[in-house]
């Protein structure tokens, strides 16, 4: 449905304000109390709410959006008492909704806005928001305001349509005056409505810039921030977590028989649910979780394309895991229904999550709208300590750059004589958790390591054919973000508190959350997986730890569950030839078959009270990401030192000797 312009409130509709006071949310929840703007500042309000508290995952298994409204807001506790009751956003006759800065933060899960556009909600009002967030909701036609249009539209103003969409490119203008993505899409297709010439004069560009402009259709002599391009996309994929709602959308939109413009581009795979079965808060949801598997089955054999399904019940891995090892190349560019997709651009690609909406659309025409972003550099120097790795690196960036919103919606750009130091699994961790820092996505330098990676892993690749491909930045090129040089041996291990990536132990305020500082925590859980720390590199450091533990007679400490999860197959049998599978079993520690598992909540690994403490290397610890107990991030040697210290601790060298 198209917006009104002027946009006004509508009489007898409610505005609803998420603030840090929970009680004060209940009141307006009951209808106790109708908040204004004037009532509060932005600092009364929530910030950072991420999609998990929009919508966990056990929400996501409805697929069709008015079943998900139901549950709009249930990950979002106090206690372990949801302060959002089946039903009550959608019966609460709201159609505005606040919160204070980078709103959406987590997961590209697009059922975070339809949880609040099927309730109602047409506008959201926010000081920012996170950039898959904000697509999504344009993708969905629900407008987006600041605080300051708020206390106009409560004064009673009908404030023109161009104020809330200022700053938008014109396509993306255009897009919000249609009423979504689709609406657009259907109007392009009839000749409707055009692309804006882009006249960009040849100029030097970041790596971000330069990969758009090869991809732009037509072709363009070169792009700037906010140019708003139509892209060819080189391929992407979808798991059986948001595919049956990908096919659901385009059997709305083109009937039955629809048809995908390039599927050998596209992808499907199994693996976020993989284990969801052995977790027993899922059993209710066991006939959802089946039927999400039937739907990507049925889509995969009338589209045709890739088929990473689970065979005899064993994934093949991590989507972005196998991605990585498989299909991305240089300079493509990938689009995927999740927001670890960045992790392709550690291979030098432009790689992001987006939506359901937009991927059915993508996939279906292989094209997508976007607009060019701007970038921030980070120039790493240095070499790391033997007790420190990326994911140090990247807990460091979360705790001093993003939580400025340096990062936010940019393009994270990784070079340097740093990087070099880093194998290449190690950058793939720098390019995964882009999306934590809220950035558009994270594209690496690609130099012969990373070449070299690529072809040990994929008979027949050409070394020559994929020199040709890669792109770097250009000599002169304009980072709006600006760019910042991190000394590499300057780091120590780091570790972010429960809740959140960028929360960090703040007693050093100048230098960062190291381990060192955070005192004795004991814990019950330590997990090794996920995208971010599944890959080979990381087993080397898991093995590194404990290999040191077993020569000390030492192994995963009493009262401690250990677990490892390989993030592909591939990554187990590197595991099994360096003898891995060995020592973990003689330290104790419970080895996984490759899938996501905990790190979304379904899978061994994953707290079952809020009393546990779970030390994790995965990528995320929103509140009840991964279980309802307390969530520790930290580097995958932190990880393993900690199972066999019984608190978190970091590693160091000989530190088992008695």
């Amino acid at each position: 449905m198209k917006p009104c312009d002027p946009v006004r409130l509508t009489p007898g509709k409610r505005v609803l304000f998420l603030t840090k006071d929970p009680a004060l949310i209940r009141r307006q929840l009951r209808g106790e109390v109708d908040l204004r703007m004037d009532d509060l500042t932005v600092a009364d309000l929530m910030d950072d709410i991420n999609t998990d508290a929009m919508t966990p995952a056990w929400v996501c298994f409805d697929y069709r959006p008015e079943d998900i409204a139901r549950n709009a807001y249930a990950g979002l506790t106090l206690g372990g008492e949801r302060l959002f009751p089946p039903d009550t956003l959608r019966d609460g006759g709201f159609e505005v909704i606040v919160s204070g800065f980078r709103k959406g933060v987590g997961s590209s899960r697009e059922t975070a806005t339809q949880a609040e556009k099927w309730s109602g909600i047409r506008i959201a009002v926010a000081a920012s928001f996170s950039p898959i967030h904000a697509r999504n909701n344009v993708n969905q036609g629900v407008l987006m305001a600041d605080h300051a249009v708020l206390r106009r539209l409560q004064a009673g103003e009908a404030v023109p349509l161009d104020e809330l969409t200022r700053g938008f490119d014109a396509v993306t203008r255009e897009m919000v005056r249609a009423g979504g993505l689709l609406p657009f899409t259907k109007a392009f297709a009839r000749g409707e409505v055009a692309m804006p010439e882009i006249t960009t004069p040849p100029r030097a560009m970041t790596m971000a810039e330069k990969i758009l402009a090869r991809h732009a259709v037509p072709a363009v002599a070169a792009v700037t921030p906010g140019d708003p391009l139509c892209v060819r996309v080189d391929g992407g994929y979808s798991h059986e977590f948001t595919t049956a709602q990908v096919d659901a959308f385009l059997e709305d939109e083109h009937g039955a028989g629809y048809r995908l413009a390039a599927p050998e581009r596209f992808a499907v795979f199994e693996d976020h649910l993989i284990y969801a079965d052995g977790v027993e808060r899922m059993a209710p949801y066991a006939a959802k979780i089946e039927e999400l598997r039937v739907r990507q089955r049925r889509f995969q054999h009338r589209t045709g394309v890739r088929d990473y399904s689970a065979q005899n019940g064993v994934s093949p891995g991590i989507c972005h895991t196998i991605a990585r090892e498989q299909l991305i190349e240089p300079a493509d560019f990938i689009q995927a229904t999740d927001s670890h997709t960045c992790m392709g651009g550690s291979l030098g690609a432009l790689a992001y999550g987006v939506g359901t909406t937009e991927y059915a659309a993508l996939v279906h025409s292989g094209v997508t709208f976007v607009t060019v972003p701007e970038s921030i550099r980070f120039e790493l120097t240095g070499t790391l300590s033997a007790g420190t790795t990326a994911k140090d690196v990247m807990l460091y960036i979360l705790w001093k750059h993003a939580r400025e919103q340096l990062t936010l919606d940019r393009v994270m750009e990784f070079g340097g004589p740093g990087l070099r130091s880093l194998p290449p699994d190690e950058r793939a961790t720098l390019a995964n958790m882009a999306t934590e820092c809220s950035a558009k996505a994270g594209v690496v330098e690609v130099d012969e390591a990373a070449l070299q990676w690529i072809v040990d892993r994929r008979p027949g690749a050409s070394l020559e054919a994929l020199r040709a491909k890669v792109v770097g930045p250009d000599a002169g090129a304009v980072y709006a973000g600006g760019v910042h040089t991190i000394d590499l041996s300057s780091l120590r291990p780091m570790v972010a508190t429960p809740g959140d990536p960028a929360r960090g132990v703040p007693s050093d305020p100048t230098n960062g959350a190291y381990v060192d500082d955070l005192g004795e925590v004991a814990i019950d859980i330590a997990y090794g997986g996920s995208c971010t720390a599944g890959k080979e590199a990381d087993l080397d450091l898991y093995a590194r730890v404990m290999s040191d533990a077993l020569r000390s007679g030492r192994g995963v400490r009493e009262g401690v569950a250990f677990f490892i999860q390989f993030g592909s197959a591939a990554v187990e049998e590197y595991a099994r030839r360096r003898g891995y599978l060995d020592v973990f079993a003689q330290t104790g520690v419970r080895v996984i078959a490759p899938g996501c598992g905990a790190c979304i909540g379904c899978g061994p690994g994953v707290s079952t009270t809020r009393e546990q403490v779970t030390v994790s290397a995965i990528n995320r610890n929103y509140q009840n990401r991964s279980g309802p107990g307390r969530l520790y991030l930290a580097s995958p040697l932190t990880v393993a030192a900690s199972a066999v210290a019984g608190h978190i601790v970091a590693y160091r060298e000989g530190m088992f000797e008695s």
